[in-house]
């Protein structure tokens, strides 16, 4: 088979180092294909259509009882399942598939969405139905998952907005085929390194969750209770809070900012209003950060014309009050304007911003949750000036909020390590399916 039967790839990342622990095949033959080098000498090479069938049996989807599996249901780079498969579908045009057969997302393929079928049931016109003949349904669906088949395909897309790739550039592409039995023991290798990695995975995740609960119980107590656990307590007059340190008064946002205001949009189609120096916060700047830069600056004539812009000084604690963004906070490093969608708590009184940004941190759910009133989630400014705040002298309030920022920038940090863990393992796993479906090692031994 030569190159001509699939584009190269410039560049596929070298697996040598995460699969070294396995020996590669005795012996090895030139597969004429630059992308996929050298395979093993008994291993065959055909075009896809000719080891599978395609399947284009058309259900409307609104009249079947059979469970509806859309792009949406399929994980990423891993073929699990991720959502609750079943629901009623509403596609005209849905396609059917049976037990054995590989479903394949065409629609992004970059995102890498395959699938084997355990049952039958109904699919999305953007997944191909795939019916294995001369290979087996787990090799082929570990074959379609590597980066190598991946990149090949994604090269082939067409449509901007929706790109897609065809059946008539996939059915031509090379896949390797090793014997039946072969076959069976790359599938059985890669079901039980891939399960292992998989629970690798899934236990620094549940190590993420338990650092995330300890990080929010932290912040409530702290800005509820305070720093020492021999205070004596007394009822705070708020049914959900209980008791708060007998020292601590309850404030009104009102009463602990002498300013809560917010800002608006000048006209967009109005070049004298932007690309001046007057930084301009929108809220999906605010991502619990120091704000030091904006993406917008506004001119001097936007100041001018727009009464509710307000130049807002360094220090200044935002909360986003409405939209996809709700809840999200910041802190000006800065002296900034906003937008409207943006609340500013400024010129504090017997409040500390920094305290209260952790205060409305450990609320936010529930004041989310009180938004949601109907249609989109929305929270004014009249709802954030009725808000009461436990509070600490002020010298409290800024050594609560230093010991937050200390302790819970050590529980991000080491999220942020098994975080990164957890990529390298997600590598490591399409490494290992790679390595192995494209003979550069040899497995028939690790199953025996």
């Amino acid at each position: 088979m030569n190159e001509a039967l699939c584009p190269s790839v410039a560049s596929v990342s070298d697996d040598k180092g995460a699969t070294s622990r396995w020996k590669p095949y005795p012996n090895y033959k030139d597969s004429g294909i630059e992308w996929l080098g050298e395979i093993p000498e008994h291993w065959d090479i055909y075009r896809l259509k000719y080891c599978v069938d395609l399947i284009n049996e058309k259900v409307d989807g609104r009249e079947s009882t059979l469970p509806y599996i859309g792009l949406e249901h399929i994980e990423p780079w891993t073929g699990k399942l991720v959502s609750v498969v079943g629901e009623i579908s509403t596609d005209s045009q849905a396609n059917h598939f049976k037990p054995g057969d590989v479903l394949f997302g065409k629609l992004r393929p970059y995102l890498a969405k395959v699938l084997c079928a355990k049952e039958e049931g109904i699919c999305t016109g953007e997944l191909l139905v795939l019916r294995p003949t001369r290979i087996l349904q787990c090799y082929l669906f570990n074959y379609m998952l590597t980066r190598e088949w991946i990149l090949i395909v994604d090269s082939s897309t067409y449509g901007a907005k929706m790109p897609r790739a065809s059946w008539e550039f996939i059915g031509k592409l090379p896949v390797l085929v090793p014997p039946v039995e072969e076959q069976r023991a790359i599938a059985a290798f890669l079901d039980r390194e891939t399960a292992r990695i998989d629970a690798i995975i899934e236990k620094k995740q549940r190590q993420i969750e338990l650092l995330q609960e300890k990080r929010t119980a932290l912040i409530s107590r702290a800005v509820t209770k305070g720093l020492n656990p021999d205070v004596k307590m007394k009822d705070s007059g708020i049914e959900w809070l209980g008791e708060v340190p007998d020292h601590w008064d309850v404030w009104k946002v009102t009463h602990g900012f002498q300013r809560l205001g917010s800002g608006t949009t000048p006209k967009s189609d109005n070049l004298n209003y932007y690309d001046g120096y007057i930084p301009w916060v929108t809220t999906s700047e605010l991502r619990e950060n120091v704000i030091e830069d904006t993406i917008n600056k506004l001119t001097d004539d936007a100041l001018r014309d727009y009464p509710a812009l307000r130049l807002y000084p360094a220090g200044t604690l935002l909360f986003a009050m409405y939209g996809a963004t709700i809840g999200r906070m910041g802190i000006l490093g800065i002296s900034a304007t906003v937008n409207q969608a943006c609340a500013a708590f400024t010129e504090p009184i017997t409040l500390d911003p920094k305290f209260t940004y952790y205060w409305l941190l450990m609320r936010r759910p529930i004041l989310i949750a009180l938004s949601a009133g109907g249609g989109q989630p929305n929270l004014s400014q009249e709802d954030l000036r009725q808000l009461r705040i436990p509070a600490p002298p002020p010298d409290e309030q800024r050594a609560i909020a230093a010991f937050l920022d200390r302790e819970t920038a050590r529980i991000d940090a080491l999220t942020e390590k098994i975080r990164k863990s957890i990529d390298l393992l997600r590598e490591y796993h399409t490494a290992v399916i790679s390595a192995v479906v494209t003979g550069k090692i040899d497995v028939r031994k690790e199953v025996s």
